[in-house]
């Protein structure tokens, strides 16, 4: 007999009750990122204002546009959340099986940010995004909770530029 799979940190999240997918679409300014990358710690000194439009496609996944710069270039990442076991809970999958990503909704306010957790085989992040660049200061402060109950913290914790957004891109600059 095996082992039972030890839970993963993203199954203890709860997903935010009672939201309306509609509510979500829109655009949304990345504010914040908590994450054990390595490559962001290395350089996160090169972080890019990062602006994401979401849609809603029938009425249960998630059609996201992210729009940043990339060597002075306005790049357009194009990515697809399919619905998941429970309100709230998406799959991002990748060309690979070992490449899907789980993402979460941790809490949302949709006229004013959202949280989302990010868990790619047992790391995990976590993303703050604004109606606005700038978000309250009672808004950092529940993503900080948010960030230490998944074990993450400040020293692992990047803010995004508040300025010199992209909001779109050239046809020969979109990665699907």
């Amino acid at each position: 007999r095996r082992p039972p799979r030890p839970q993963s940190p993203l199954d203890k999240v709860v997903a935010q009750e009672g939201l309306s997918l509609h509510q979500l679409s829109g655009k949304w300014f990345l504010v914040g990122m908590a994450s054990r990358c390595s490559y962001l710690a290395e350089h996160s000194h090169q972080l890019e204002a990062t602006m994401v439009t979401m849609t809603i496609l029938d009425g249960q996944s998630l059609a996201i546009s992210t729009f940043r710069k990339l060597d002075r270039m306005c790049w357009e990442i194009r990515q697809h959340y399919l619905p998941a076991q429970a309100p709230g809970r998406f799959l991002l999958k990748g060309h690979r099986k070992s490449s899907k990503v789980d993402v979460v909704v941790g809490e949302a306010d949709p006229s004013s940010f959202i949280i989302l957790y990010y868990q790619k085989g047992h790391s995990i992040s976590v993303k703050l995004y604004g109606r606005t660049s700038l978000v309250s200061d009672a808004v950092v402060d529940k993503f900080e909770q948010h960030i230490r109950a998944v074990g993450l913290s400040e020293d692992v914790t990047y803010y995004f530029p508040t300025y010199g957004f992209c909001d779109s891109a050239d046809e020969f600059h979109v990665l699907d």
